[in-house]
């Protein structure tokens, strides 16, 4: 038995091995001349397992919040954990697109002033900020869920989930059905998650045949600029938080998440990587109650990858269209980036609908978007990792801020139960 767990690998090590498989295949069907057959043959595979995830996400998130409220056992609390959270999201995602802007105007010398007169993109219809506030509200129980509208899904469970808190405060109610669901729902993603080597693969392969070396080349230095973002904001505004917050190594903190980092760059779903990225939070001392509540919260409204992305193709489409961005101008992506973060879906290829706005805010031409469209899904994948690692760093310090304000009503009135 012992050699068996032996020989048995990683399931990090699993889809890492996954991913440079998918990354050689598409590479050899790219320089064969013939994507078109990863795209026909492979690609449906890899939209299966998306499918699959799309499909017990929604049920997951809303049962996921409602238990992890129902847990708590106190609205107060809730409120508390939901401000920590909310705060922690906006400054780091501040943080993430003021680092970015300095480090595009660095870099800025690697972007071409190209002609752009040919280019042409359809903008999404803008909406008003009223609009998006009121659209955060169901107006029908069923159609969120037939949407997959994540904003309109955790209203709908927190509602309930207090609804359920207040009941049990009058009436002796059970609400262990409650968590049954959960832990069904979570057994079942559980399932589709042991699919996700095949899922990687089936999805990294098409999309580096598709693109290719050429295009990829031709827009190298965006590229480059947008990785050495996320890296150093993972690196640098990550580690601190953890450091700092939960008192974890960062190289700690790095090893345990890498499944999660790992399965969210093939994916480029934020809520995809729910269940992994729960369980690499809880591996590194978050609480269960905690993670429930923060992680689906973060997966819909914590977009730092997403921050950065759009910082980065201001600078890179201003400098194409030969225009220097002002210091207020540049403010203002970074409040517009900040704020419009928040509804961004965690699903691939969100992040175009929220960089039209930006462009629009500062008024840089949002045909300007034709220029990174063809890559957006590589961009994706690495604004995507950024997103799902803020979310788990998040878990964890609001759990050991949590710890510590119980150790100190503990210290209070029983030294005891300092443990």
């Amino acid at each position: 038995m012992k050699k068996a767990d032996r020989r048995k690998l990683p399931f990090a090590l699993i889809i890492f091995i996954a991913l440079a498989l998918g990354i050689v295949t598409g590479i050899i069907f790219a320089a064969a001349g013939h994507p078109e057959i990863a795209s026909s043959y492979i690609k449906p595979f890899g939209t299966i397992f998306l499918n699959l995830i799309k499909w017990i996400v929604t049920p997951l998130v809303f049962f996921s919040i409602m238990a992890g409220v129902i847990s708590m056992r106190d609205i107060k609390k809730v409120g508390s954990i939901g401000l920590k959270t909310v705060l922690y999201y906006l400054v780091t995602t501040a943080f993430a697109i003021t680092i970015v802007l300095i480090v595009a105007n660095l870099f800025k010398g690697l972007f071409p002033v190209l002609q752009t007169s040919e280019l042409s993109y359809d903008p999404p219809e803008s909406t008003r900020f009223m609009d998006v506030l009121v659209d955060i509200f169901p107006s029908n129980f069923f159609r969120p869920f037939m949407e997959a509208n994540m904003l309109q899904i955790i209203v709908a469970s927190l509602f309930i989930g207090f609804g359920l808190l207040m009941l049990k405060q009058k009436k002796d109610i059970d609400l262990r059905p409650v968590d049954t669901l959960n832990d069904l729902f979570m057994k079942v993603m559980e399932m589709i998650v042991k699919l996700s080597p095949v899922g990687v693969f089936c999805l990294i392969a098409p999309v580096i045949a598709e693109n290719g070396p050429e295009v990829l080349g031709s827009l190298a230095g965006v590229l480059l600029v947008a990785y050495i973002g996320y890296f150093f904001h993972m690196v640098a505004v990550y580690s601190a938080a953890v450091r700092l917050g939960a008192r974890i190594s960062p190289l700690k903190f790095f090893k345990e998440m890498l499944p999660a980092i790992l399965f969210a760059f093939s994916s480029a779903s934020s809520v995809g990587t729910l269940p992994i990225n729960e369980e690499c939070a809880e591996k590194l001392g978050a609480d269960k109650s905690i993670t429930s509540f923060v992680l689906p919260l973060g997966a819909t409204i914590n977009m730092d990858g997403t921050a950065i992305y759009q910082g980065v193709c201001c600078i890179f489409i201003a400098t194409c269209f030969g225009i220097d961005l002002t210091f207020s101008q540049m403010m203002t992506i970074v409040l517009t980036a900040t704020v419009s973060s928040i509804g961004t879906a965690g699903a691939p290829g969100a992040g175009m609908v929220m960089l039209a706005m930006v462009l629009q805010s500062v008024g840089l031409p949002v045909e300007g978007i034709a220029l990174v469209a063809g890559v957006d899904r590589i961009f994706d994948m690495g604004r995507t990792t950024v997103n799902i690692t803020g979310d788990a760093s998040c878990a964890i310090v609001v759990s050991a801020l949590e710890k510590r304000k119980l150790r100190k009503r503990g210290e209070g009135s029983a030294p005891e139960a300092e443990e």
